[in-house]
């Protein structure tokens, strides 16, 4: 069903969402406080979000219509059977396709014991669309529906999660591939790889791991007993990109689209073809060195926009993060080899050329991608058609993220999240935001509803809306507030933002 352009916000809930008790709820989260007075608050019933949407919207654009089903039941993760919650009983959840301008209308169906959301990680979609509970939209309780219904301003390699606890780290997750009229002119085919870090099922879950870490008070693992908890988390960090820590959870297994290293999918494709390879990185704890030794990439995008092209052995690719690089097929079948940073263990999808078979990788395979030069956010640069105009920020916020401190707290300014305060922005306003790292552990910074630009030595970094931040150090992002609205800036490490390393962009009058 497509909705008017015009239709009022109100309209739009009554004839395509089915919110029920929840329509009231996040009527309610437009009065919310962000430290300024309520009415002063763009919140996500506002006109000025539905104004913003109607922006985006060209008339008559086309409208795709999916439904996501979120279950619980047993996935095969390439001979190990778990039990564990995903979109319509898949690993990774069906693709979603679209072209830039077009229309998404997905309606979501709580088939889980606990209520949940979608966020669209990565698109500049309307501030009502984008899933975060008690922010812009009431959570979907069980047997509950929601409608999703958004423009799709931008083209690139996006995914979508739910944003409730840490449910990122079961198997809620799925791509999102936003075309561009202009694609294909220098490939032939594509294959998108979705990595993970997997624990559900394993003897615990999330929720387990979560409070094991709460209760140990303890980062590097909790360094307890609980199953997905202990030192393994720092093992092979010599020569790690990452500083510090790697991760504070084992994982018992690490997925490329949905399976063990032990038994990868394999990409069918002829000697000679151009891929267009998209980079997904859905995990919740784990980074990932990825690279094919002895074939090059060229590197095209960070996070759905250009970059002047790079060449590239290997690139890191931090959790909510995506990459997109061109490759010429071999004679040779050759594995894609994703390597945990800083971990033990790998994920790998097969890439195989006519009839000659690949194998699984061996250690010198993987030995190899740990020894080869690796590209990180600070080796791209913007396309100059991507790139932000300079000017100096009108308004600049620090975010200083710290941790973990007592029982298992993350903090940005040293509170943990709060959804009645934020940092306040007005529209128009180019914004600086400073993440400055004061722990012992790397964070992949991520902001709902915008990209930003990173400020590089020429102040000319590429576009992205996640981006790590190393021990100790500062990266600086600037992007233009457009996008009317309350806005989530956290990091991805699933458990750091649920133990309250998050808060919010909030646009105020």
């Amino acid at each position: 069903m497509t909705i008017p352009a015009n239709t009022p916000h109100s309209l739009t809930r009554r004839r395509f969402l089915a919110l029920g008790a929840g329509a009231a709820a996040a009527a309610g989260l437009a009065a919310c406080s962000t430290g300024t007075s309520p009415a002063t608050r763009i919140g996500p019933a506002s006109p000025a979000v539905a104004g913003a949407e109607r922006a985006r919207r060209a008339t008559g654009a086309p409208v795709r219509q999916v439904s996501l089903n979120a279950t619980v039941g047993e996935v095969d993760l390439g001979g190990t059977t778990v039990r564990t919650w995903t979109f319509d009983g898949r690993l990774p959840g069906k693709e979603i396709r679209l072209k830039r301008g077009e229309v998404l209308q997905a309606r979501l169906s709580n088939g889980l014991p606990q209520p949940t959301s979608v966020h669209w990680h990565g698109i500049a979609l309307r501030n009502d669309m984008d899933g975060v509970p008690d922010l812009t939209q009431a959570a979907v309780a069980p047997g509950g529906q929601f409608g999703y219904e958004f423009t799709v301003p931008d083209a690139g390699t996006y995914f979508f999660h739910p944003h409730v606890g840490v449910q990122l780290d079961r198997g809620l997750y799925a791509p999102l591939i936003v075309e561009d009229p202009a694609d294909g002119a220098d490939y032939d085919t594509e294959l998108v790889v979705v990595l993970d870090d997997w624990i559900d099922g394993t003897g615990t879950d999330p929720d387990a791991v979560l409070a094991g870490l709460r209760a140990n008070g303890m980062s590097m693992g909790g360094m307890g007993s609980m199953p997905g908890m202990g030192a393994g988390a720092m093992q092979g960090m010599g020569g790690t990109l990452l500083g510090g820590d790697a991760g504070d959870v084992t994982y018992p297994h690490l997925l490329a689209n949905g399976r063990v290293a032990a038994a990868p999918t394999t990409f069918a494709t002829r000697a000679g073809q151009r891929v267009r390879v998209r980079l997904i990185n859905a995990a919740a704890d784990t980074a990932f060195r990825v690279g094919i030794p002895g074939v090059p990439m060229r590197v095209t995008h960070t996070d759905g926009f250009p970059v002047s092209p790079r060449q590239a052995e290997a690139v890191l690719l931090g959790m909510g993060e995506r990459i997109d690089a061109v490759i010429t097929v071999p004679d040779a079948a050759v594995p894609l080899l994703a390597a945990a940073e800083g971990k033990d263990g790998y994920a790998q999808v097969l890439v195989q050329p006519g009839d000659r078979r690949a194998g699984v990788a061996n250690d010198a395979a993987l030995a190899t991608l740990k020894t080869r030069p690796v590209l990180t956010v600070t080796d791209f640069a913007a396309a100059d058609a991507v790139s932000l105009p300079e000017k100096n920020p009108d308004v600049m916020h620090d975010l200083a993220l710290a941790g973990p401190s007592g029982k298992y707290v993350w903090t940005i300014n040293g509170k943990t999240y709060d959804p009645k305060e934020g940092l306040p922005v007005h529209q128009g306003q180019r914004v600086r935001l400073r993440f400055v790292n004061m722990s012992m552990m790397y964070h992949p910074m991520h902001l709902h509803g915008h990209t930003f630009q990173v400020r590089g030595a020429g102040g000319r970094g590429p576009r992205k809306d996640t981006t790590i931040v190393l021990p100790g150090q500062t990266v600086e992002v600037d992007f233009d507030a457009g996008n009317p609205g309350q806005w989530l800036a956290h990091c991805h490490n699933a458990y750091h933002g649920e133990a309250g390393m998050m808060t919010i962009v909030s646009y105020v009058e």
